[in-house]
C-alpha cells in the first residue's frame, strides 16, 4: 500500500473517532492528534483502549435505588449529594462503623487480627498483592484460616499482581481456597494490558470489611528503601455496609477466569464450613506473634504515630462501584455532584490528577461560589508521565484561587475527598480518565461529622510536608519542560 493509501486509510480511521466520540469533543480531539502523531497505529491503539468492554455483567445501580434520606441533622448540601446519588450506589444508604487507616503498618496489623478471627467466610479482591513479607504473612494467614473451615475467595488484577508467583496459588487452592484472575495476562486478549481491576476489598464474615488506597505489599509500610516513606488512607468499616462490598466482589467473581492447579493434587475436603448467612461479629483481638515487635523499630522511625487511631466512628454510608463495561462514568459522576454541591471546604488528596473539563469547572465554580479548595498532590509522580500532564492543569487552578500544595515526605498514594469536613469519599479511584472509564473502582462516601473532621486533621498534617505551590514556579518553566508537559496531557485518555 502507497503512501497515499495509507493517508486516505488514516483519514478513514480518524473519521470514524471523531463520529463515534462526537458527544465528548475533547477525548476526540486527543485521540484525533494520537492519530495524526501516530498514523494506523493510533487507531489500533484507540481501538483496543478506547472501547468499553463487552461481557455480560449485572448491573449494580438502578434508577429505582433509593433509601432512607439523611437525618435532619445533616447540611443541606450532604442531604442534596446523597440523594443525587442514590441511584449509582448499590443499595442506597447504610449506617455502620468506620475506622480510619493512615498508614501500611497499622492497616496490615488490623486487616490480619480481623483475617485471623474469620469464622465463616472471607473475601479478598486486590489490584497489587505481592508475594513479599507482607503477602506471604497475609497468604499464610488466609491458608490457616481455609484449613480451620473458613470458606475463602480470592481475585487478583492479571496486571498489577502479574508477578504473584503460581505455585503460590497452588498452596492457597490445595487448601481450599478459591481463586481467581481478573483480566489475566493470557495471548491475544491484548485488553488485558488496558483495563484493570483497580479495586482493594476484603470481606469478612459479611459484616466486616477493608477498603481504600493500600494494596498489599511491602512498599505499602514505608519502610522500603528503594522507596521510601508512603502515605496512603484505608478503612475498616463494620456493619450492613459489608454486604455491600460483597456484592461488588461478587459481581467480579462472576466475570474473573478460574486459577487451575499446575500439578493433579487434589484440593483438601473442607468440613464444617459454617453457614456464612449468620456471620459472626469479630470482638477478640488476636496476637500478630510479634509483627509489631519484630518491626517496632523500624516503625517508629517510618510512620507518624499522631496517625494512628483505634476510634470507630458512627456514620453513614454509600458504596459506589465503576467498571468498564457501563456507559455511566459513576465517580466521574459523583465526583462532580460532591465539588458542585459543597457550600464550606473542599480538601482533595490524589496521587493522580488528570482530569476532564467538568471537574476543572467543578472546582473552579466552587471557589467562585466562596468555597475553600484545596489539592493536595505528590511532588514525584508514578509513572513519571502523569506529573507533567497534572502541571498543566494547575496554572488555571490556582488563577481562580485552587490552593494546591505539593506532598514532598514521599510517596502520596491516598484517595480522599472531603466536603464541609461533614462527608467523606475514601476508596481507589483517582482523578483521571483510567479510573472514570477503564478501571474497576470502588469507593466508599461517608457521611459523618467526626469521620469527616478527623480526616481534615490528617489532612493538615499532610500540608506540614508539602510546600504550597506558587504560580511563579509555574511562569519559570522553561519552553523545553512546557512541550514536555503539554504532549504527555495530549495522552491523557492512556494514563
Amino acid at each position: 500500500m502507497g503512501f497515499i493509501g495509507l493517508y486516505v486509510l488514516n483519514t478513514i480511521f480518524m473519521l470514524i473517532i471523531a463520529i463515534r466520540d462526537v458527544r465528548r469533543p475533547e477525548k476526540a480531539l486527543n485521540w484525533l492528534a494520537i492519530g495524526l502523531i501516530f498514523p494506523v497505529i493510533g487507531f489500533v491503539v484507540y481501538r483496543i483502549i478506547a472501547n468499553p468492554l463487552h461481557f455480560r455483567k449485572e448491573r449494580l445501580t438502578s434508577p429505582n435505588n433509593v433509601s432512607d434520606p439523611l437525618p435532619n441533622s445533616f447540611s443541606p448540601a450532604s442531604s442534596i449529594i446523597a440523594q443525587s446519588l442514590s441511584q449509582l450506589t448499590v443499595h442506597g444508604i447504610r449506617r455502620g462503623r468506620v475506622q480510619l487507616l493512615t498508614n501500611g503498618i497499622e492497616t496490615y496489623e488490623q486487616l490480619n487480627t480481623s483475617l485471623q478471627n474469620a469464622q465463616s467466610t472471607v473475601e479478598v479482591e486486590y489490584y497489587t498483592y505481592r508475594d513479599d513479607r507482607i503477602g506471604k504473612r497475609m497468604t499464610d494467614i488466609l491458608i490457616e484460616r481455609a484449613e480451620a473451615g473458613v470458606k475463602i475467595r480470592f481475585i487478583k488484577d492479571g496486571w498489577g499482581s502479574k508477578q504473584f508467583p503460581k505455585h503460590e496459588i497452588n498452596r492457597m487452592m490445595n487448601a481450599g481456597i478459591e481463586c481467581r484472575t481478573i483480566f489475566p495476562l493470557r495471548y491475544p486478549w491484548i485488553p488485558t494490558l488496558t483495563y484493570r481491576d483497580h479495586c482493594k476489598i476484603v470481606v469478612i464474615d459479611g459484616i466486616e470489611a477493608f477498603t481504600g488506597g493500600i494494596n498489599v505489599g511491602y512498599e505499602y509500610t514505608g519502610l522500603k528503601p528503594e522507596v521510601g516513606f508512603w502515605r496512603d488512607t484505608h478503612i475498616r468499616l463494620v456493619g450492613e455496609v459489608a454486604t455491600d462490598l460483597r456484592t461488588i466482589f461478587d459481581s467480579h467473581w462472576h466475570i474473573a477466569s478460574p486459577e487451575k492447579l499446575k500439578n493433579k493434587s487434589a484440593q483438601k475436603t473442607k468440613q464444617g464450613i459454617r453457614n456464612s448467612s449468620k456471620p459472626i461479629i469479630p470482638t477478640a483481638k488476636v496476637s500478630l506473634s510479634g509483627w509489631s515487635e519484630e518491626w517496632g523499630a523500624e516503625f517508629d522511625a517510618g510512620v507518624d504515630p499522631v496517625s494512628a487511631t483505634e476510634s470507630h466512628h458512627h456514620a453513614y454510608m454509600q458504596t459506589l462501584e465503576s467498571n468498564p463495561s457501563i456507559p455511566t462514568e459513576v465517580m466521574r459522576q459523583a465526583y462532580f455532584i460532591c465539588l458542585t454541591q459543597a457550600t464550606k471546604t473542599i480538601d482533595i488528596t490524589t496521587p493522580y490528577f488528570v482530569p476532564e473539563s467538568d471537574i476543572i469547572m467543578a472546582l473552579k465554580t466552587a471557589v467562585a461560589r466562596g468555597v475553600r479548595v484545596r489539592l493536595l498532590v505528590p511532588r514525584h509522580v508514578i509513572p513519571k508521565i502523569v506529573g507533567p500532564a497534572s502541571r498543566t492543569y494547575y496554572g488555571e487552578l490556582i488563577e481562580a484561587g485552587v490552593q494546591i500544595y505539593m506532598y514532598e515526605k514521599g510517596m502520596l498514594h491516598a484517595k480522599v475527598m472531603i466536603i464541609d469536613e461533614e462527608m467523606a469519599g475514601v476508596g481507589s479511584a483517582n482523578y483521571d480518565m483510567r479510573s472514570f472509564r477503564l478501571n474497576f473502582e470502588v469507593i466508599e462516601l461517608l457521611y459523618s461529622v467526626d469521620v469527616g473532621r478527623e480526616l481534615t486533621k490528617q489532612f493538615d498534617r499532610d500540608l506540614l510536608d508539602s510546600v504550597p505551590l506558587q504560580m511563579e514556579e509555574l511562569i519559570q518553566r522553561t519552553y523545553p519542560q512546557r512541550i514536555i508537559e503539554q504532549t504527555a496531557r495530549l495522552f491523557s485518555p492512556l494514563l
